[in-house]
């Protein structure tokens, strides 16, 4: 291929990549944000209309003042405005990227690390973004996810797991990126295949002038949370291969990788309480 198609395929696709990843993690942020507001003036008042009273947010941004409300119905006579593009659009040209920059770019294979054709690298590299979602989602269905601390810790053993096992066999760049991968799209299959999913059956429900099932929103709040924990540093591994001494390229480098991802979590806590 043409060096300088190869440049403008690559800087468009990381363009959109980039772009897509900033609104998705972004609308990720303020509705995380927008529920704990929420949360905070749902507890009971002893004043009959402070307790009755629907909670409401009130901003303000670009000259103009927003309330929000939080309500448990939905007013058919409005239309509801989805977030689900942004993910896709992420997810599709992350694989894109990492198809043209990896795979067929021959940054797989380090022979000082493990003697594998670069067939068989992509092999493995895709085997561990299908098992990796797989395990996560048997793991989220489980009842292990009714206990957070368990289910944060054997979720980082996993990762920790994975991220030594593609480090001796991948490159070190490429360990780093299919790492971040797997969790991209952990976040991505989170949205399609149960938060939409749960939002679209709850909108049908109240069509039918039903009440929605209350588990289909806390499992769908659950998985956004989740999300909200895997996006910090599915983006400091996104940036790290502009960083090789002190991350992909580093002695301890998968060690360094488990840092960042817990790192990741605890600047996640602090944005969700923020």
């Amino acid at each position: 291929m043409d060096p300088s198609l190869s440049e403008w395929i690559n800087l468009i696709t990381r363009w959109v990549h980039v772009f897509a990843g900033i609104l998705w993690v972004g609308s990720t942020y303020y509705f995380t944000w927008l529920d704990g507001r929420f949360n905070e003036q749902e507890p009971a008042k002893p004043d009959s209309a402070a307790k009755n009273a629907k909670p409401q947010v009130w901003m303000v941004h670009s000259g103009g003042f927003y309330v929000v409300k939080k309500e448990k119905q939905h007013d058919a006579a409005h239309p509801l405005h989805w977030f689900r593009w942004e993910s896709a659009i992420t997810w599709l040209s992350g694989i894109v990227l990492l198809a043209f920059v990896y795979w067929h770019g021959g940054l797989m294979v380090d022979t000082d690390v493990a003697k594998l054709s670069s067939g068989q690298a992509v092999g493995i590299g895709v085997v561990a973004i299908v098992a990796g979602w797989t395990i996560y989602d048997l793991l989220a269905r489980s009842p292990l996810v009714n206990n957070e601390s368990a289910f944060a810790a054997v979720g980082f053993l996993l990762i920790a797991g994975m991220s030594y096992a593609l480090a001796h066999l991948l490159s070190g760049r490429a360990a780093y990126m299919h790492v971040g991968a797997v969790l991209g799209t952990i976040m991505t299959a989170n949205v399609w295949h149960h938060i939409i999913p749960a939002q679209r059956r709850m909108v049908a429900a109240v069509a039918r002038g039903e009440t929605p099932d209350a588990a289909l929103g806390t499992r769908a709040k659950r998985r956004s949370k989740h999300n909200t924990f895997l996006a910090v540093p599915v983006t400091a591994i996104m940036i790290s291969n502009h960083f090789p001494l002190t991350t992909y390229g580093n002695t301890y480098h998968w060690i360094v990788l488990c840092v960042l991802v817990l790192a990741g979590w605890a600047a996640a806590r602090l944005l969700r309480r923020a």
